[in-house]
């Protein structure tokens, strides 16, 4: 977990887009998949085809219908070299939080690197296990896929697949049964070479289109009115499952989710929004 998603969240209040805020010099809508062809049989979960030139396609959000789904999703930061800061007591899981999910019943995709796995795999294993939730790749390392991400160190080119491949290999290792082919850049940060240094992962690339600024926040309404405010049909919403960097998250979802329902809004998985852009073609 880094600074990056609260200064992502302020450069938003100043008035930047939020399809901007998520990979900064990016074009996102040239760079936006199309879904993937209605013969995927029922069993493969439903992904975009690749965009222009064969790149990794890039989903933010579901079709703005009358339909008002919303996704929550939780990115379950460690990098790595962050073990000794684990090793030392840091907490970089919150089953708090996974356990007021399940209590309020809903799904939600966990974007969980590869270095997290690895340090709670019992956790990552109940996570995967349970059929409220489902796993995504969020690299193994948490390092950028670009040359400039907010201080984050870099992966070079020539690793960034690997770095994608071995973050799957970790959830497996743990005992999560299946993994999504989906993958959120570290940072959100993206170009067109790691768009097309990925395409071989057969990934699909999910972005966000509200940003909950709970990154390092203590304010659990201020991040609370942050994602109430956002929220439109179809909406990604980008949290974090980090006690120590994202400690009023879970307190903020009990505000959440009790007012997006007041207004008739129904919580699904990421996968549910991706087999939904299908169906709207």
């Amino acid at each position: 977990m880094t600074i990056l998603v609260r200064r992502i969240a302020a450069a938003c209040a100043l008035g930047a887009a939020l399809a901007a805020c998520g990979a900064p010099n990016t074009p996102h809508a040239a760079r936006q998949g199309q879904p993937a062809p209605a013969s995927a049989t029922a069993s493969e979960p439903p992904t975009l085809a690749p965009g222009p030139a064969g790149l990794t396609p890039v989903f933010k959000n579901g079709p703005r219908t009358r339909d008002k789904t919303v996704a929550l999703t939780f990115d379950a930061d460690m990098t790595a070299d962050q073990g000794a800061r684990a090793a030392a007591g840091e907490h970089f899981d919150n089953p708090r939080l996974i356990s007021t999910l399940r209590a309020y019943k809903v799904p939600a995709t966990v974007f969980m690197t590869g270095r997290w796995a690895d340090e709670y795999p019992q956790e990552a294993r109940a996570i995967g296990r349970d059929p409220l939730f489902e796993v995504a790749n969020h690299s193994y390392s948490h390092y950028a896929f670009t040359d400039d991400c907010y201080g984050l160190p870099t992966v070079p080119e020539d690793r960034m697949r690997s770095d994608v491949e071995r973050a799957f290999a970790a959830f497996k290792k743990a005992g999560v049964p299946r993994a999504m082919p989906y993958f959120r850049f570290p940072g959100g940060c993206y170009d067109q070479r790691a768009l097309r240094t990925l395409s071989a992962a057969g990934v699909t690339a999910v972005q966000w289109d509200v940003v909950s600024g709970d990154a390092f926040a203590t304010d659990a309404d201020a991040v609370a009115q942050q994602v109430l405010e956002g929220v439109r049909p179809g909406s990604v919403v980008v949290m974090h499952c980090t006690r120590s960097a994202a400690p009023a998250t879970e307190e903020a979802v009990r505000t959440i989710v009790p007012e997006l329902r007041k207004k008739g809004y129904r919580f699904v998985k990421v996968s549910e929004l991706i087999g939904a852009a299908g169906r709207h073609r």
